[in-house]
């Protein structure tokens, strides 16, 4: 058996900036009140002309270069994302011919917001058995675009972003790589955070009730995000047989900062330790943690043999962690 070890990290963002005295421009809100909601400032929006897979164009572009590697070597290419350029063919394909890789495997993953940890997960089984070498990982969403602006609730969290990481075979015994994967889902949860219309049940929605925007119920989700993040972190560090002292980092879902303390403090983690972007890229879904993890490496904080705690939640219900020494 092998171990999967991160060995280039990339992310791109969006030029165009939404910042809360736009937001205020749009609808009944004010900064204060964002900001003390949600932690956040301003998000990333992607141009009239770019979907998403040209946001994790940018993404993979960088973690192959940062690995090191050309196109050619890579084996196999997982897009996780719920907003694709088209309900088909996959993202991954495109990027596939795009990068100018070999004729691998290449396909989508819909976890939601999971779907970054989610794909890590299944790379990492690929890397295991020998299989594949170097596999890309992306996590790229445009959730503006699924976005209603006129709901004040909502609108004021999502953006959109790309990151990816490049993972690459390793001996058994080495200390860098994925130690442990861990990833649920509670379907009861559904309708809580969903897109109500534009899927194969309302594919042209005409009422309110089935538009394709993101609807939800965020009292509901903010206490399940809470309790589910919290309740992995434990699980992974038990399976494990370390200590939460031993993690260098927890580098959660970028959803909200009330959040993210919530679950902190749970775990009575240190908040020098948590990673946080949330203030500046608000919540780009499968984005979030490959973008905060580019950003912690390439400022200093993330350094080679550090130890990673990977955690998420999102629409579905779904819910994950992964641990891993970079």
């Amino acid at each position: 058996m092998y171990k999967a070890c991160i060995t280039g990290i990339g992310s791109y963002v969006p030029e165009h900036v939404l910042t809360n005295a736009d937001l205020e421009r749009m609808v009944e809100t004010s900064d204060e009140w964002i900001v003390t909601r949600t932690g956040i400032s301003e998000r990333r929006i992607a141009a009239p002309w770019q979907a998403t897979s040209d946001l994790a164009y940018h993404a993979a572009e960088a973690a192959i270069a940062h690995a090191g590697l050309t196109a050619d070597q890579i084996d196999m290419i997982i897009v996780a994302t719920s907003t694709p350029d088209h309900p088909f063919p996959p993202v991954a394909c495109q990027l596939q011919h795009r990068l100018g890789c070999r004729h691998i495997p290449a396909y989508d993953l819909g976890a939601t917001c999971v779907g970054f940890l989610s794909a890590l997960e299944t790379a990492a089984q690929f890397i295991a058995t020998g299989k594949h070498k170097h596999i890309l990982v992306v996590g790229a969403d445009t959730l503006s675009r699924v976005t209603d602006y006129t709901d004040r609730t909502t609108c004021i969290l999502f953006s959109d972003g790309a990151g990816a990481f490049l993972l690459s075979r390793q001996e058994e015994g080495r200390d860098q790589g994925i130690l442990h994967t861990a990833t649920h889902a509670d379907g009861a949860h559904f309708p809580h955070l969903y897109v109500p219309g534009g899927g194969s049940r309302h594919p042209q929605p005409v009422a309110p009730d089935t538009k394709a925007k993101i609807v939800m119920d965020g009292r509901k989700i903010f206490k399940l995000a809470v309790t589910s993040m919290a309740q992995t972190v434990r699980e992974t560090i038990q399976a494990a047989g370390i200590d939460a002292s031993d993690i260098d980092w927890l580098i959660p879902h970028q959803a909200n900062q009330r959040i993210i303390d919530a679950v902190a403090e749970q775990l009575a983690f240190p908040p020098e330790k948590v990673i946080s972007t949330v203030k500046h890229y608000g919540n780009n879904s499968a984005a979030t943690i490959p973008l905060a993890v580019d950003q912690a490496v390439r400022d200093g904080r993330i350094r080679r043999g550090d130890t990673l705690l990977l955690v998420a939640f999102g629409g579905g219900l779904v819910w994950g962690s992964i641990l891993l020494t970079y």
